[in-house]
């Protein structure tokens, strides 16, 4: 068995398409979804993805607002910065690029976002709306897998899932979205006990936990669908290094039956259901309906 190939940068670029589309009417009516990222510090890999994130904004036609500030900056100039943005009209999103410098408080920047402007879905009342199934906006990469499953696999109802890996950005989110969806769900971690008997239990298994190639073909039930949310670098002799996900698709490939590749899996997912979240925010904002605009466009 050689697996399909869930191809997450295609899809996305249809879902860019259609974020387009809505824009584009939106800005008729004088309105223009604007999303401001706050990046602290020059972590590299957070500045590449800052940098993507600006560029498919505009692309999309939305207006993006970048604050890029010192890795030294005070808590209070932070939080002061957020009760502006807050404040702004043109802003309807606002993401804080995590990680931030260790002597910030990530989980009182977060809560300082308006939750109508938490585009990445971490508010605390967000994600207690998403635990009780009301309508939230939802964090960005359990979305982005969400959206890649039922592509593919239509109704999700009845469904066994494993999702390996309980963070609170990917892992315990996507739970409650497969849940919602009316999957049976097992959350496994590094404490799971025989966690490959586990995995061979799951129809649907996402790997989420940050450990190259963990998953094997012998976690694997045949035919399952796999969703691999890792991205690690690894050596790849010459001292360059190569990306590769939690899951060893060479191996796993063979056996499921829908597999997302590393990179162009998940990864681009993750940027479309940002503007997709930003869309949503301002059409919230201004009491539209995202359905009416579809029929607009």
């Amino acid at each position: 068995m050689t697996a399909k190939l869930l191809d997450g940068k295609a899809f996305a670029k249809g879902v860019s398409a259609e974020i387009t589309k809505s824009v584009a009417s939106l800005k008729q009516q004088g309105i223009t979804p604007g999303l401001a990222v706050v990046l602290v510090g020059e972590d590299a890999a957070s500045e590449v993805y800052v940098r993507n994130k600006g560029l498919q904004t505009k692309a999309c036609g939305m207006n993006s607002f970048e604050h890029k500030l010192p890795a030294q900056t005070s808590e209070a100039d932070l939080l002061a910065l957020i009760g502006r943005l807050n404040a702004d009209a043109s802003v309807h999103g606002i993401l804080v690029q995590l990680p931030l410098p260790s002597h910030l408080n990530a989980d009182l920047v977060i809560n300082t976002i308006d939750p109508a402007k938490d585009v990445d879905g971490f508010h605390i009342s967000n994600v207690g709306l998403l635990g009780t199934g009301q309508r939230a906006l939802v964090p960005c990469t359990p979305l982005g897998c969400l959206m890649l499953l039922r592509d593919h696999l239509g109704s999700l109802a009845g469904l066994n899932a494993v999702v390996v890996g309980r963070s609170n950005i990917v892992g315990k989110p996507l739970a409650q979205l497969l849940l919602n969806d009316s999957c049976t769900v097992t959350i496994a971690h590094s404490r799971t006990r025989d966690l490959p008997s586990i995995c061979r239990g799951a129809d649907i298994l996402i790997a989420a936990v940050g450990r190259p190639e963990l998953i094997t073909a012998d976690y694997i039930k045949p035919g399952a669908t796999v969703i691999d949310v890792g991205i690690n670098r690894v050596p790849a002799g010459d001292g360059k290094t190569r990306l590769v996900g939690d899951v060893d698709f060479a191996s796993v490939s063979k056996v499921a039956g829908a597999i997302t590749p590393v990179p162009g899996g998940v990864g681009p997912m993750t940027i479309a259901c940002l503007l997709a979240n930003t869309l949503t925010a301002c059409c919230h904002a201004h009491n539209l309906s995202e359905s009416a605009l579809s029929s607009a466009s």
